[in-house]
């Protein structure tokens, strides 16, 4: 299996480092990037979050990325395995001073083709999931713009998210590997 994502264009794609810590902070601490996903992090939760990305790598052979621009890491785009139902779900988090400039569509697809690229040059998966809070619009603008096709009847509450929460509702989005191929 190829180690991870190739690079595009703008950004690139590589496994989190302890220094990158600072960076990681700063993204789950930004109430603006938290305020569709959940609870803002303090440091030592963003340190915890990073070591659950690492076993998820030893666990499952991927995970969650940094996206790097210039030598600066500005969040992180990847797959992982939700804990709460079947499939894969590719995801994407960016600092809000990155926002707008069309970097987690183009890392989403870095990972959107190594995710479907046959072994051992990829994962050879049949089909990514992506979901979100029905109020994170960014984000489905992303799911949207690399492609992938609302499952209405897939939406559901989300059960790591208080029932009081107006977070709880979720969207669902999907991508077979055959619906990738034709875009291609």
């Amino acid at each position: 299996m190829a180690e991870g994502p190739q690079a595009g264009p703008r950004v690139g794609l590589r496994r989190w480092t302890s220094s990158d810590l600072d960076a990681f902070a700063d993204l789950n601490g930004d109430s603006q990037v938290m305020a569709t996903i959940g609870p803002v992090m303090d440091r030592e939760a963003s340190a915890a979050f990073l070591q659950r990305i690492d076993r998820h790598f030893d666990d499952h052979g991927f995970g969650l990325w940094c996206v790097e621009v210039d030598g600066d890491a500005i969040g992180f785009c990847g797959l992982m395995v939700p804990w709460f139902r079947d499939g894969v779900e590719i995801g994407w988090r960016l600092r809000s001073k990155w926002w707008g400039r069309g970097f987690a569509s183009e890392a989403a697809r870095l990972v959107l083709a190594y995710a479907f690229a046959e072994q051992p040059a990829g994962l050879g998966f049949d089909e990514v999931l992506s979901f979100t809070a029905a109020t994170n619009e960014r984000s489905q603008w992303v799911m949207q713009a690399i492609g992938m096709t609302r499952d209405v009847d897939g939406d559901f509450e989300h059960p790591g998210v208080p029932e009081s929460s107006h977070l709880r509702p979720h969207v669902l989005y999907r991508m077979p590997v055959g619906r990738y191929r034709s875009m291609l």
